[in-house]
């Protein structure tokens, strides 16, 4: 928003935007209290209670240092496991400065909780009490595998800035670290960082990718495949296919590479908006429905019909419904996806929209992972910035 716009009408927005409170954070119990209050955060709004609750109860937090460094990997290429794997944790970037979106990221707390330990990053310490209130209104009881980690980003696109781990020859933890700078015109240098700094807090070695590019661009089956989008080699013009492979190649183990269409008009080009790795041998794609994006999405789903993994096992391909594209504020163009899910544990935690579809997308996965337990995901509010369940979300797999 224009700074004279916001100074200008500053008190007006106040009341509408949460404009201030990335540089102004609330500091006291009472401020925080407050903020809680006004944006409809508190189930019974008594902001008194939510003031004493924050002053005598400090949830459990790690602070982590800006200048820490992590070890260099003494392996430069690790396996990357698919996530129907074993996962240790998994990363949150609560929406602070989000209220909308405190129920989303509850909702894929709450569902997370009972087969996998969570992460959640905060910006500052209050902000951990903050989340450890709201958790407990929302019927949150046991935090024994909740970490409160001080570390701040500048959004909660973990999923695209946060460490790929893999796990090296010994099957111990490895980061690796990815130049994360898709927007210029928004605020990055602290999510770019944050790989760097979780390492080190967590003493996991990293290793850096020379790409420029996201980690929702790349599912990984574990035994040698790789997918990902043709927009990595797009934002690598100036390096030819092979160099862009190569350079992958140093970061991951895989033996096979492959490539799709990314989608028309959507900023990120991210291939988990259009396919969803289920198994080694399945896959679920968006449909082919009328759009800008029929051809792209028809492709990528011929590419899985007739391709091979890596072992040379044929994919078994289940459509998932494509929702047509709205604008969000009439000028950003959303897709809304039933691939941008996340396996962890036994789990599948899929988005859903209030749609009419939301029930033929959710059989689909049923018919596509058996042995999982479905779980539906309202990411309504949350889509309007571009990602869903998948994009909020960044699996830890557990050494072996």
């Amino acid at each position: 928003m224009p700074t004279l716009l916001k100074s200008a009408a500053s008190p007006l927005f106040r009341r509408f935007f949460t404009m201030d409170a990335d540089s102004h954070p609330p500091e006291t119990p009472e401020q925080m209290a407050h903020f809680m209050g006004h944006w409809r955060l508190l189930v019974d709004n008594d902001q008194s209670n939510a003031a004493r609750f924050l002053a005598t109860y400090l949830a459990r937090i790690e602070l982590t240092r800006d200048d820490a460094l992590p070890a260099p990997a003494s392996h430069n290429s690790v396996r990357l496991p698919a996530q129907w794997e074993r996962m240790e944790t998994i990363i949150l970037a609560w929406p602070s400065l989000y209220p909308a979106l405190w129920e989303l990221h509850a909702a894929m707390v709450t569902a997370i909780l009972p087969v996998c330990g969570v992460t959640i990053l905060v910006q500052t310490p209050m902000w951990a009490n903050a989340v450890r209130l709201y958790l407990e209104q929302h019927n949150v009881t046991d935090f024994s595998r909740i970490r409160f980690l001080n570390l701040p980003t500048d959004d909660i696109w973990v999923r695209d800035y946060g460490p790929f781990v893999g796990l090296d020859a010994s099957g111990q933890q490895v980061a690796v670290h990815a130049t994360y700078d898709p927007l210029s015109t928004y605020p990055q240098t602290r999510d770019n960082s944050m790989p760097a700094r979780w390492a080190a807090h967590n003493e996991i070695p990293m290793h850096e990718l020379d790409l420029h590019t996201e980690g929702g661009n790349y599912w990984s089956d574990g035994t040698g495949t790789l997918i990902m989008s043709d927009e990595t080699f797009i934002r690598h013009q100036t390096l030819s296919y092979d160099e862009v492979e190569h350079r992958l190649r140093s970061a991951f183990s895989f033996d096979k590479l492959i490539v799709t269409p990314h989608l028309l008009q959507e900023e990120t080009g991210h291939v988990d908006l259009l396919v969803k790795l289920a198994s080694a041998q399945t896959v679920l794609v968006s449909q082919a429905a009328p759009s800008i994006n029929a051809e792209n999405l028809r492709r990528t789903r011929d590419i899985f019909q007739s391709a091979t993994n890596a072992r040379g096992e044929r994919y078994q391909v289940i459509e998932l419904p494509s929702l047509p594209r709205y604008h969000n504020w009439g000028m950003f163009s959303i897709w809304r996806s039933y691939t941008n899910s996340l396996t962890v544990n036994g789990r599948v935690l899929v988005p859903i929209y209030g749609e009419l579809t939301d029930e033929i997308a959710l059989k689909a996965y049923e018919r596509a992972m058996p042995y999982h337990e479905i779980i539906p995901i309202n990411c309504k509010w949350g889509i309007n910035g571009g990602g869903a369940v998948h994009c909020m979300t960044k699996e830890v797999p557990s050494a072996q």
